[in-house]
């Protein structure tokens, strides 16, 4: 019943209308692509500018003598660990060296450089102000 359907479809709609939309049938401007990442902007003059932050960088781990392979199957179970949230990255890594700071009595708050926050939000793509804080 399929195939009667898209005939009618066909004829009603317009022949037209059924073949893929593809870079030929748009206008000159339209470029499907292949679903890639873009990797900077375009100007309005069309020139366009390459984003270092935006190219991927792939952190690969040296196998050499590693006897498993680097394949997992669809079929394997989830994992049994919580997702990572800002609040359990915290209290794995900051925590225990403020905890122990505070115990020793070396514990400044005026310098939290020490554990990884920054004085200021300068020069940073997300800026965390009050106003960015989830409600």
């Amino acid at each position: 019943m399929g195939l009667l359907t898209e005939l009618a479809r066909g004829l009603v709609r317009g022949a037209d209308r059924m073949s893929p939309f593809t870079s030929k049938r748009g206008p000159r401007s339209y470029n499907k692509g292949r679903g890639a990442k873009q990797l900077g902007v375009q100007t309005s003059n069309k020139k366009f500018i390459l984003i270092k932050e935006m190219v991927p960088e792939f952190v690969v781990p040296d196998l050499q003598g590693f006897k498993l392979k680097p394949y997992v199957s669809y079929r394997a179970p989830e994992g049994s660990e919580e997702p990572m949230t800002a609040k359990l990255l915290f209290s794995e890594v900051v925590a225990p060296h403020i905890k122990k700071d505070v115990e020793n009595g070396t514990f400044d708050p005026n310098n939290l450089e020490k554990y990884g926050f920054e004085p200021t939000q300068e020069g940073k793509l997300f800026q965390l102000f009050p106003k960015n804080y989830v409600r």
